[in-house]
């Protein structure tokens, strides 16, 4: 079975229109996403976002309240899941113990009486580098090994859309940081469409072409992952894509180029094609490894924004860098990403100190404070129940 086989089978993914309710709250408010075939998408956020929802409403295990799901350009909305061009790689790799490698990869094909099965998983083994290991069991396995098992049994079914539950969550972190270039690797050569939920970030800008950031049944932003790291458009992406110094104040001054505002006292300034909003009260931004720290005030620049004095308040070796709290008046608590290039810290615990970063690193949002209270999440067992208790009753009635 050629890598080319694989691709065709390929599809893009459209989701028109998508509502899930529970009872009690609603999982999914209004989604509208499209998915090109062939590309590595992520649904990123946090627990409760709705992300496992769309991936579950993909896989046909649950059924939208509202909308309609397409494949390939066919409307699958009412398709059973074992009908779909889907398959779907969970987190617990749910492999076979008492069969070999070879065995779990081809039982699908052999459920399906497809032929040559054991030829076609000798292939799907080959692609994920694990075909000298077809006839070890699971538990003879490591835990990267078994996932890789896991995407094999998953491939060798040729679906349009492979759908990956954080399957890299039970690894340990080298691996996990192995496995995302592993699978962004498989992906390109199999050219098939995969949809990975996930709320690790850095998995997420790791393997995807292009990453949704969910909020509350909502797609707050997607993007590349570099344009939504760089220039995110709310405080909630800012925040949650990584870590940011977020200054709220007045807009004081405009250029065709340029926005300045008020924050605590401090002038800081942001490009106009930048900022999402350009006049009022708005909040602006900058990553905290774009900022530079000094022991002295730093000489006043047209193209630099400048905080200080400042007061170290905490100091943090993680390897690569030292992380720096900084306690400016007027503003708060500043954080200050600094390379370990040198010997030493470059400021001490208590020291006075200044901190400042290139006016073309800013970012402006769109919003002050995270969007609060579209809904309420209710995902206690009790509603689950009383959905499950309501399509048991209207089973009975139509039986």
């Amino acid at each position: 079975m050629a890598v080319r086989e694989f691709a065709e089978r390929g599809a893009d993914l459209q989701l028109v229109g998508i509502q899930k309710r529970f009872p009690g709250f609603t999982a999914i408010e209004s989604l509208d996403l499209t998915i090109p075939a062939g590309s590595f998408f992520a649904l990123l956020g946090p627990s409760g976002c709705g992300k496992t929802t769309t991936l579950r409403l993909v896989a046909g295990l649950e059924e939208p309240t509202e909308g309609r799901i397409l494949i390939g350009g066919a409307d699958v909305t009412a398709t059973k899941a074992h009908q779909r061009p889907v398959n779907t790689v969970f987190q617990s790799y749910a492999l076979f113990p008492h069969m070999t490698v070879i065995e779990n990869v081809a039982f699908g094909l052999r459920r399906r009486r497809i032929g040559d099965a054991t030829s076609r998983a000798h292939e799907a083994l080959k692609l994920v580098e694990l075909d000298h290991l077809a006839q070890r069991r699971p538990q003879q396995l490591s835990g990267g090994q078994q996932q890789r098992v896991a995407l094999a049994r998953a491939i060798v079914n040729r679906p349009a859309l492979l759908l990956l539950d954080e399957p890299l969550g039970a690894l340990d972190l080298k691996l996990r940081r192995q496995m995302q270039l592993e699978l962004k690797g498989i992906q390109e050569e199999v050219g098939l469409t995969f949809l990975h939920v996930t709320h690790d970030q850095e998995e997420a800008m790791t393997m995807a072409d292009t990453v949704a950031v969910m909020n509350r049944g909502a797609i707050e932003q997607m993007g590349a992952p570099a344009e939504l790291y760089d220039l995110p458009r709310t405080a909630f992406v800012a925040n949650f894509l990584g870590q940011s110094n977020l200054l709220t104040g007045e807009v004081v001054g405009t250029t065709p180029t340029s926005i300045a505002i008020d924050a605590g006292g401090h002038r800081v300034v942001v490009p106009v094609d930048r900022a999402q909003v350009h006049r009022g009260r708005i909040t602006v931004g900058v990553r905290p490894e774009k900022v530079s720290l000094h022991r002295e005030a730093p000489a006043e620049a047209s193209d630099r924004n400048v905080l200080g004095p400042g007061r170290v308040i905490d100091v943090s070796f993680s390897g690569v860098s030292t992380q720096y709290l900084v306690e400016v008046a007027g503003i708060g608590t500043l954080l200050v990403f600094a390379q370990n290039i040198g010997i030493g810290p470059v400021a001490a615990l208590g020291d006075e100190v200044w901190i400042g970063w290139s006016v073309e690193h800013g970012f402006g949002l769109a919003d002050l404070a995270p969007d609060e209270g579209r809904f309420a999440a209710d995902d206690s067992t009790s509603s689950l129940a009383v959905q499950a208790r309501e399509e048991l009753v209207a089973e009975l009635g139509e039986s």
